[in-house]
């Protein structure tokens, strides 16, 4: 099965440590990086999707984060 997941987290050093532990667990980069304006917060947001093959059948109870 293909799996995606957005990772999302503050412009900050911890959305760059989230993308690089997807990324040694097995994750791919999927497309750009975006970054939004995020109002409430005051700050900077940035996502960035990923996507991984696994085995087994994907259903919507499949627990993204522990592949």
């Amino acid at each position: 099965m293909k799996l995606y997941r957005l990772l999302t987290e503050d412009d900050n050093a911890a959305f760059c440590h989230k993308v690089t532990d997807a990324l040694n667990k097995g994750w791919e980069l999927h497309g750009s990086p975006s970054y939004a304006w995020d109002a409430g917060k005051g700050v900077m947001r940035c996502g960035q999707a990923v996507v991984k093959e696994a085995p087994g059948i994907y259903t919507p109870e499949t627990k993204l984060g522990q592949h």
